[in-house]
């Protein structure tokens, strides 16, 4: 692991250089954008390769005085914790970065054309951009494994495995600095979005910006509304635009892509939810969305479930009832509502699974995955998995397809142990 740490860094210095070289410093692409674009597209990585550059020779420097290389986790530890500030800008940086590309691939032919052509160059190795844009978020995400493996590898009772054990420690307080300034960023542009989005009309207005608040899921359902008829009470079908905060849930009607009117809203602590059958009652107060009586007869494929605000922005009780296209859509819903116990949860005998094909998180409550990543698989729910990522604990749904489950229980039972001692030696 201690060679790997060296050799790989030295390839991912020559990759950032292409990317600089190539991308950065095209005298033809940068005429296709603005310096905003441009900026918001590479934003610091001269200094992080200059980081890079120095973290490389006090290792190799290291290697020439020992060739029998014995430590370098004082090294890893002094610039983790002193010389690897460009990461946390950079990172920070990412949700721009992401937005920007697909901005201008979708809307600039000047500049897909221009950025086509520099791809077919040798040099690319027949990568697109977005391949080394991405380097150094892969780069800092994968030196903690290294150093894990590392501690691993040493003598408990010898005093590397401390100075080792720091390092991890260090390198690990980084890449937490890392994502929670790639969530800040992008939950502070999220918000101030949505807030414009919202129209709350005759609702009273919720002031919804606010730093502890941030969205949990969002998306489109289809809601159970009773309509009167000349003889009879009749049901009828209405779709909705739930938008969920980590404390408070926003039911919404969809006027266009960019704009919603509020129809309703509860504080979470006021909300329950619960899965329905489809010929089950509700059982709602008069004159509700939906009241006493057997629901309508539904699409075989649409799963239900019940939202029941005990206080909502009148200060009243509401009962909706919802429908999804599919049992996962439902779970994931029905999990985001209420208030989970996860980390209570004993992991020992739990199905894992080791990611084989990446993964790009689409939804709040989805997890990117990197291949070879390892996830306690805590439910199970037509074709998805919701997980735990052994590395660094963060949560999620990610699809079935893109894993497989580990079935050696003796490499179960290891993934374990690493997981708890993770836990105490990379606790900061």
């Amino acid at each position: 692991a201690i060679f790997e740490i060296i050799v790989s860094e030295h390839s991912y210095q020559h990759s950032l250089t292409v990317l600089i070289d190539m991308f950065k410093n095209s005298k033809e692409l940068q005429m296709t954008m603005t310096s905003t674009e441009r900026h918001h597209l590479f934003s610091n990585i001269c200094d992080v390769q200059e980081a890079s550059k120095r973290f490389f020779e006090d290792l190799d420097m290291r290697l020439q005085q020992h060739p029998l290389i014995q430590d370098i986790s004082d090294i890893v530890e002094h610039h983790a914790s002193n010389c690897f500030g460009a990461y946390v800008i950079y990172c920070s940086n990412e949700i721009y970065q992401q937005r920007t590309l697909e901005r201008l691939l979708n809307s600039n032919t000047h500049f897909k054309e221009t950025l086509k052509q520099i791809q077919t160059n040798s040099r690319c190795g027949g990568l697109p951009i977005i391949s080394f844009l991405i380097l150094p978020m892969q780069r800092v995400t994968r030196l903690p494994l290294l150093m894990d493996t590392i501690c691993q590898k040493t003598n408990r009772y010898r005093v590397e495995y401390d100075a080792a054990t720091r390092a991890l420690k260090a390198i690990s307080k980084l890449v937490k600095t890392c994502n929670e300034g790639a969530r800040r960023m992008e939950r502070t542009e999220q918000m101030c979005t949505i807030q414009t989005q919202l129209h709350f009309g005759k609702i009273k207005a919720f002031p919804l910006i606010s730093t502890s608040r941030w969205l949990q899921k969002s998306g489109e359902l289809t809601v159970f509304v009773e309509e009167s008829g000349i003889l009879r009470k009749v049901f009828g079908k209405q779709s909705c635009f739930l938008f969920l905060f980590n404390d408070v849930l926003i039911v919404t009607r969809k006027r266009s892509e960019e704009s919603y009117t509020v129809q309703d809203y509860a504080m979470l602590d006021q909300v329950e939810v619960e899965a329905l059958e489809s010929n089950e009652s509700p059982h709602s107060p008069p004159g509700k969305a939906v009241s006493g009586g057997t629901l309508p007869r539904t699409n075989s494929n649409a799963s239900l479930f019940k939202i029941n605000m005990k206080k909502n922005s009148a200060g009243e009780m509401e009962e909706i009832v919802l429908a999804t296209d599919s049992e996962s859509d439902r779970a994931r819903w029905i999990h985001a509502l209420q208030e989970n116990h996860d980390d209570l949860v004993n992991k020992e005998g739990l199905p894992q699974v080791e990611i084989t094909k990446a993964y790009l998180a689409k939804q709040p409550d989805e997890l990117t995955l990197q291949q070879a990543d390892v996830i306690v698989v805590l439910q199970k729910v037509d074709g998805w998995y919701r997980g735990e990522r052994i590395r660094d604990w963060e949560m999620g749904w990610f699809p079935e397809s893109c894993a497989k489950e580990i079935t050696n229980r003796i490499a179960v039972r290891r993934n374990v142990q690493r997981m708890e001692r993770l836990r105490i030696e990379t606790d900061v």
